[in-house]
């Protein structure tokens, strides 16, 4: 398993109570968390902890940025009772570009020491400023013979057009020469909203890098900016809107 950059297309529909979807393009990076600084020299377009047309930045994941990825995603783990692998350590992520970065979410992808992906974890941000890492692993596994799946409840407010009292069900497959990423979100039992990434993988080089600026010069600008597209075509379908729980906790 190397690092490498990913191309493809994020894909979100909604089924009630008015269809709504669209499809972006996208890349993202996927990177070895214990090898990051050494990744970030392969161009002199690509920083770490540095404004640069791209960058990695330690302070756009969870936890103590002193500390190093997996230093945090041990503490969080043995918080929450999970049993973290010994292996390598993956981070499909949007990387920093111009000094900007709002990830909706990031996937660490968890591997035991013979290589055996045994756990994820999806680190999910909202647009309230807000961050709640969703521990995907035994307890919480689905079955299934190709791909890993897991069932989650909703635990933080993202959407103004979706409730809390909803659950996920993440599907994975493998990083490989493809990679997806297929979450349902279920309201009483009926499928209310999915999103898919479908992705191709390409080398960790200059190239690859250099194409991608190329295609996408500011990768995160353009997330933020649909995000917000799309909530103003969904509030013009007049889909019901929901107040953050902590609004309303307040006002009580």
């Amino acid at each position: 398993m190397e690092s490498a950059f990913y191309f493809g297309t994020i894909r979100h529909r909604r089924f009630r109570p008015v269809r709504h979807d669209f499809t972006y393009g996208v890349f993202m990076a996927f990177l070895d968390i214990d090898r990051i600084p050494e990744l970030t020299g392969i161009s002199r377009l690509l920083s770490h902890n540095r404004l640069n047309w791209a960058s990695f930045d330690e302070r756009d994941h969870f936890g103590d940025p002193s500390l190093s990825l997996r230093q945090r995603l041990e503490r969080d783990a043995a918080a929450r009772g999970v049993a973290l692998p010994d292996g390598p350590i993956f981070l499909l992520t949007h990387l920093r570009y111009f000094g900007y970065n709002f990830n909706p979410v990031s996937f660490f992808y968890c591997y035991d020491a013979r290589q055996r992906l045994q756990l994820i974890l999806a680190e999910v941000n909202s647009t309230f400023g807000e961050s709640h890492n969703y521990w995907l692993w035994q307890a919480n596994e689905l079955p299934s013979s190709r791909a890993k799946r897991y069932r989650h409840p909703k635990a933080m407010h993202v959407s103004p057009f979706m409730g809390m009292r909803l659950d996920y069900t993440f599907t994975f497959t493998p990083p490989d020469q493809r990679l997806v990423v297929h979450m349902d979100t279920i309201e009483n039992g009926q499928a209310l909203f999915d999103a898919t990434l479908n992705l191709h993988r390409r080398p960790w080089t200059a190239g690859s890098l250099h194409s991608a600026l190329l295609a996408h010069p500011w990768m995160t600008a353009k997330v933020i900016a649909a995000i917000h597209w799309e909530a103003l075509r969904l509030y013009l379908k007049k889909v019901p809107v929901f107040t953050h729980p902590r609004r309303l906790t307040s006002e009580v």
